[in-house]
């Protein structure tokens, strides 16, 4: 479909992309609290207990939190390290979409598939604004790789590996590990009817590899929950760990116990996914479409060359995620691998039936799609954060002379229709990883902060902070945790620094302190963004400020 040469050139620049996302400022809240998770790990030479600032975290598993720290370990506690294994881990999903394409249909499909996987927009953002779904992801889709081998060819190795994958995922978050990789290989086995496979003493390997593989999560679990039934975490004591994991975790998700609800919306994950898949979302929609009315059509009959696999689990786990009172978009994540088999499957067909008809109407929803993001690149160089350097302008030259000249080569439309989708995401990505978020994250108080703490090499040991709300950036780029403490505490001491925004720095006012010194910076909630801070001129009517006094 598109020339060797022409795949790893595309291959590389999406690297180079992820590449330059690891230098990139740790986004507040998700990133930066579970970096600083993994630091006190490190810092405190404990790796069994999981806290979230004062408080002890029941909510995910340990796994991401122990790539993290052995990251921090191997290079130190820099951002980019605390990134490595969320890249490392989507190159794996890449890999695994590349081996499952190849598997239920060819190489061509599985190398059309990493490609699609890589670029989609949620996957470059999860690799910079790296959460514990880019794991999750990676061994997810290593694990249904892995486990459908074994269904259609029976090898001990890859049960194997797929069970010891499914461990690390659910080692990861959780119960959702096994709904996203249990739900897909359910409805293989629906359609091939290959349920023999199961009737094997290879499960019994698998599910020893499995409980081997969890068992330091759970051992984990164990020790800092189970041990002390006289925990209170979240109103609740006799908190089991393990308990937790196996059975409360989901219900809590589902139903908003514990972590809180944010969305009632059955639809929210449906209009989600059309910018998630970005630039493959009208591709990645028709292709869904087209293989639902092939499988009507066929009364869900299995045929050789279909595989029900893809479009099965993704209307599953739609389906269950919808009804989830906590919805956010990376949640969507872990449905990325199936969609870009499915729409890498839908892109080969094309090709192999030579509809060229078809090619060129999709073309144009992908021409409509780079053009927009032609404007969203054009607006965010030239007035949200305007470009100030030759260097910058320079390299958008240069980027839209090569999207110009695959735009208006003449070739093969199967082969333009996937370049310039690439190149779209190539495009955006760029932008935003090497422009719009360094200076977006100028915006994020904490990390701010902590470049003029040390400038001004302040103790950050006398740093203290009012109120209720984290500066996870803060603690990780002091690499030390800010001290959460009441003004009554601060009455008696001297010498001392205190973090606040503009409320807390008037109710210090009002409670009586005085300070000689006080340093302020920009705040704005950066992963919320609205129309009035995108325009310059509004901008300042919803950003606040962090203050960082000294009392002596």
């Amino acid at each position: 479909m598109i020339s060797n040469l022409r795949y790893w050139f595309l291959l590389l620049l999406i690297f180079l992309i992820y590449v330059a996302g690891m230098f990139v400022t740790l986004f507040e809240n998700d990133s930066a609290q579970f970096s600083v998770m993994a630091m006190r790990m490190v810092q405190e030479n404990d790796f069994f207990s999981l806290f979230k600032g004062p408080e002890e975290y029941l909510d995910k598993p340990h796994m991401h939190y122990w790539l993290a720290a052995i990251s921090y370990k191997i290079f130190g506690l820099h951002d980019w390290a605390y990134r490595i294994p969320g890249i490392l881990s989507t190159l794996l999903a890449a890999y695994s979409c590349y081996g499952l394409g190849s598997l239920l249909y060819n190489k061509h499909v599985g190398k059309i598939a990493a490609l699609v996987f890589m670029t989609a927009q949620t996957i470059v953002l999860g690799a910079i604004d790296v959460r514990t779904d880019a794991v999750l992801t990676g061994f997810s889709v290593l694990a249904i790789w892995q486990i459908t081998k074994y269904i259609e060819k029976g090898s001990v190795l890859a049960i194997g590996v797929g069970a010891f994958a499914a461990g690390i995922a659910f080692s990861t978050k959780g119960q959702i590990a096994l709904l996203v990789i249990g739900l897909p290989i359910l409805c293989h086995l629906l359609y091939t009817r290959k349920w023999k496979a199961f009737l094997s003493w290879k499960v019994i390997v698998a599910l020893f590899v499995f409980g081997i593989t969890i068992s330091p999560m759970l051992y984990a679990y164990y020790l800092q929950f189970d041990l002390h039934p006289e925990k209170v975490i979240r109103g609740k004591d006799n908190r089991s760990g393990i308990f937790f994991i196996f059975w409360e975790q989901s219900f809590e998700r589902l139903s908003g116990e514990g972590i809180g609800k944010n969305s009632s919306d059955f639809f929210f994950f449906f209009h989600t996914f059309l910018w998630v898949f970005i630039p493959w979302t009208i591709l990645g929609i028709t292709a869904f479409w087209v293989k639902t009315k092939q499988f009507v059509k066929l009364k869900f009959k299995y045929y050789p060359g279909y595989e029900f696999l893809t479009i099965g689990g993704i209307t599953l786990i739609f389906a269950i995620i919808s009804f989830a009172q906590f919805k956010l978009p990376h949640y969507l994540n872990i449905t990325i691998p199936l969609f870009a088999v499915l729409t890498a499957s839908y892109l080969y067909n094309l090709y192999n039936s030579d509809k060229t008809k078809a090619v060129k109407i999709l073309m144009i929803g992908q021409y409509f799609i780079l053009g927009v993001v032609f404007i969203a690149s054009a607006l965010i160089c030239f007035f949200v954060f305007k470009l100030n350097s030759l260097v910058a302008y320079s390299s958008l030259l240069v980027a839209a002379i090569i999207i110009g000249f695959y735009a208006l080569k003449q070739e093969a439309e199967y082969a333009k229709l996937i370049t310039i989708s690439v190149c779209a995401s190539i495009l955006l990505n760029a932008v935003l990883n090497l422009h719009f978020y360094p200076n977006l994250l100028e915006y994020q108080g904490g990390s701010s902060m902590a470049k003029v703490i040390s400038e001004k090499n302040i103790p950050v040991e006398r740093i203290y902070k009012v109120g209720k709300d984290y500066s996870w950036s803060l603690d990780f780029y002091n690499q030390y945790p800010v001290q959460m403490v009441t003004p009554e505490f601060l009455k008696d001491k001297k010498d001392i620094w205190v973090y606040v925004n503009d409320d807390e720095l008037k109710m210090l006012q009002d409670n009586g302190f005085d300070w000689d010194s006080q340093i302020s910076v920009n705040q704005f909630r950066i992963t919320r963004l609205q129309g009035k801070f995108m325009n310059p001129t509004t901008r300042n009517k919803v950003t606040r400020k962090m203050h960082l006094v000294h009392i002596n």
